[in-house]
């Protein structure tokens, strides 16, 4: 990536990229995708573009960056909101915190081939990671706050299990449109909530 725009007609623009590049990658998938089709999809010239991306994984990078940004700051909330009701709290919230963060997946143009994308390409793994260990930093921070029984390391590395369980679960549930999804995150949580308990 270049330089995020400062100027309110550079952020509209980069926010367009953005979304026409989700809409994009639905009908044509990561291999295809350019940067030629983007910028015909959002009706931009290629320096436009250019402009704040050297290449289409740049553009697919802060597609990720976007979308992982947006998860993390739904989890931010939900932490302010059960942590004070400790650590049991936090606990019997996790099928608020799954339907959540699936809620904003849903909401992202694109976002099954986003996830794809940061799953498939070694240039755009990196993006996913740092958004998970993020998610399992701030567990961890909470529920040493609030007085957990392990040692920092242990913790973090049951809530990093946990965590990847979550995402699997809201990638899961992009693709297999036949499952329930209330079951699915009823029964996802009561597996993350007994691991919690321990």
């Amino acid at each position: 990536m270049r330089s995020r725009p400062k100027q309110e007609r550079g952020q509209q623009t980069y926010e367009l990229i953005l979304d026409r590049t989700g809409d994009l990658l639905a009908e044509v998938g990561i291999d295809r995708i350019s940067t030629n089709m983007i910028c015909a999809r959002a009706s931009i010239s290629p320096p436009a573009l250019y402009r704040y991306f050297v290449d289409k994984y740049a553009v697919l990078e802060a597609l990720g960056r976007r979308l992982m940004g947006r998860q993390n700051a739904a989890l931010d909330e939900w932490i302010a909101r059960h942590e004070v009701g400790g650590a049991a709290a936090l606990r019997s919230q996790v099928e608020d915190l799954l339907r959540a963060t699936a809620a904003v997946t849903a909401s992202e143009p694109g976002a099954v081939w986003i996830l794809r994308a940061l799953h498939a390409s070694p240039k755009l793994i990196h993006v996913r990671l740092e958004s998970h260990r993020y998610v399992t930093d701030r567990l961890a921070d909470a529920y040493m706050r609030l007085g957990s029984r392990l040692d920092r390391v242990e913790l973090w590395r049951r809530l990093r299990i946990s965590v990847e369980i979550g995402f699997a679960i809201d990638e899961m549930l992009q693709e297999e449109t036949g499952l329930s999804a209330d079951e699915t995150f009823r029964y996802a949580a009561k597996l993350m909530q007994a691991d919690l308990a321990r």
